[in-house]
């Protein structure tokens, strides 16, 4: 059996309805369990095992503070769930006997790279935000050796705030946007980590360690919000003309220092489930035309 926090996130929801699809058996929770109380989780965690007959195999977190800027003010907040939040579950698991599976993020390295980061490159992360997830995943390794931390970047999905859904409203709405040149990334379609997710839940043979899961290439949000733009034009999505300029970091000022590379070598995780990921601008253009595509 498979319990999955945060099911109603935008990785979670996708990943239940994967996990639904193939008859997989799983329990989803969201808000009325909280990852920052142990005793609560271990209770939960009883209980489910009880009522089900069945043993936890996997706990897969995909629940986090993920308000990249608020995190600059919220460091507590950030803090409990991102990183005391993975170390509860991860006891639990331990507990159990069962594998971990955590979602983390390109922001536990700087953005000085040139080149393809490996998982095995040390983290510096440069935000809170990045602080707090590279301290959950410390605290998961010092408690289990049964994990997988899953690095990802630039997520986006059908069901919850994302980057797609917010420049396809923008750019129906206004007659330009400006968006950053000069950061570089992997925009990665929700499906393709939910299904990475599921092959490791369903294969069970997968070596334990950290990985990095992505879709295949890299651009700049500047060039990705043009691609939702074309293929937001090309399937009706968007009706507007729509100017897209482009602006540097330092002419769009946040609280969050963004990486400014922070593209992930993908090469482990696809040779040990003997996948290839697929290419950015192909998710994209799944996700835009999809049925789910909901833009609110």
């Amino acid at each position: 059996m498979i319990w999955v926090l945060g099911c109603r996130g935008m990785l979670g929801s996708q990943l239940c309805e994967l996990f639904q699809k193939n008859k997989l058996s799983y329990t989803g929770t969201g808000s009325e369990v909280d990852v920052t109380d142990f005793s609560e989780l271990e209770n939960f965690a009883d209980k489910l095992e009880s009522n089900s007959g069945s043993k936890i195999d996997f706990i897969v977190n995909c629940s986090a503070y993920t308000a990249v800027d608020k995190a600059e003010d919220e460091k507590e907040s950030a803090q409990k769930i991102n990183s005391a939040g993975p170390f509860n579950l991860a006891r639990i698991a331990e507990k159990k006997g069962a594998a971990i599976i955590h979602i983390s993020t390109d922001y536990v390295f700087d953005g000085n790279a040139i080149q393809p980061i490996l998982e095995t490159e040390k983290k510096s992360p440069a935000s809170v935000y990045g602080k707090t997830k590279a301290s959950g995943e410390d605290n998961i390794i010092s408690s289990t050796q049964r994990y997988y931390i899953l690095r990802t970047a630039w997520l986006y999905g059908f069901y919850g705030k994302n980057f797609v859904y917010t420049m396809t409203k923008a750019m129906n709405s206004r007659e330009s946007v400006k968006v950053v040149c000069d950061q570089k990334g992997t925009p990665t379609n929700c499906s393709t980590l939910a299904q990475v997710i599921f092959e490791i839940c369903s294969k069970k043979t997968v070596p334990y360690g950290i990985y990095n899961v992505t879709d295949a290439g890299q651009t700049t949000w500047f060039d990705f919000c043009r691609e939702i733009y074309s293929l937001g034009t090309k399937y009706g999505r968007i009706s507007n003309n729509c100017a897209i300029n482009s602006c540097t970091t330092d002419e769009y000022p946040v609280k969050a220092k963004r990486p400014a590379y922070s593209v992930l070598d993908t090469s482990k995780i696809q040779s040990a489930l003997n996948i290839k990921l697929p290419d950015w601008k192909l998710s994209l253009e799944d996700f835009i035309k999809d049925e789910r595509f909901s833009v609110k």
